[in-house]
């Protein structure tokens, strides 16, 4: 871990010239993402899609209903992705919430030329490179699904209950920073999403305000 946390700040100063982080995202941002949560709250189910994963298999969002679903935004250059995944963080908690039966799909919104963006080899490899436990990987370089669920940055987290509603979405904890370090004593908001509906409580945070690195979608620059 020391290893880790000594080499995560130079990791960071050569990614975030390529990454347009957003620690602290522009007040209409929030707004955005705070109505689209009091639509999904209207609307009660979470928007319908269907990706092709890394193996060119269509998965929709339908095929999961009856179970939980987590919904992870990624972008492999993203030093707030590295983050998380440098030191294990994401991966302990993919294997914990697949454990419990929880689906995890993590999509990667980001368009061909633009960083995070994979295909091929490089998208079936991604699992093995990042030891990640998640139950699919998605592409969606058109970015019409992350667009359709409003994310933002990377990395951007919704929680999807067993009846298809978003009970959690934003920002996955509430340390916005890119420092390996600041993990420790973190309020993971996504793992308290899960134990609350383990529970058969109301998730306690629907909303977080996402921070990282901006998306990488078509018109992005």
């Amino acid at each position: 871990m020391k290893t880790l946390r000594n080499l995560a700040p130079a990791i960071a100063a050569l990614a975030l010239a390529a990454c347009q982080q957003t620690e602290a995202p522009a007040a209409e941002n929030v707004a955005t993402s705070a109505a689209a949560t009091v639509a999904n709250a209207q609307t009660g189910l979470a928007p319908a899609f269907t990706l092709v994963d890394a193996a060119g298999t269509q998965r929709s969002l339908a095929d999961f209903r009856g179970k939980t679903v987590v919904i992870e935004w990624t972008n492999e250059g993203c030093p707030y992705v590295q983050k998380h995944y440098s030191a294990g963080a994401m991966q302990a908690l993919q294997r914990e919430a697949t454990a419990d039966g929880v689906v995890w799909l993590t999509i990667v919104s980001s368009a061909p030329g633009k960083q995070g963006y994979i295909e091929g080899d490089a998208a079936l490899a991604y699992r093995d490179t990042h030891s990640a436990a998640l139950t699919h990987l998605l592409l969606d370089p058109t970015g019409e699904v992350g667009k359709l669920y409003g994310a933002k940055t990377t990395p951007d987290m919704r929680v999807i209950d067993p009846e298809g509603r978003i009970v959690f979405e934003g920002g996955i904890d509430d340390r916005p920073t890119n420092k390996v370090e600041d993990l420790e004593g973190a309020n993971n908001f996504v793992r308290a999403a899960l134990e609350d509906l383990e529970a058969g409580r109301p998730v306690r945070t629907a909303f977080a305000t996402p921070y990282g690195c901006s998306i990488k979608y078509p018109e992005e620059a």
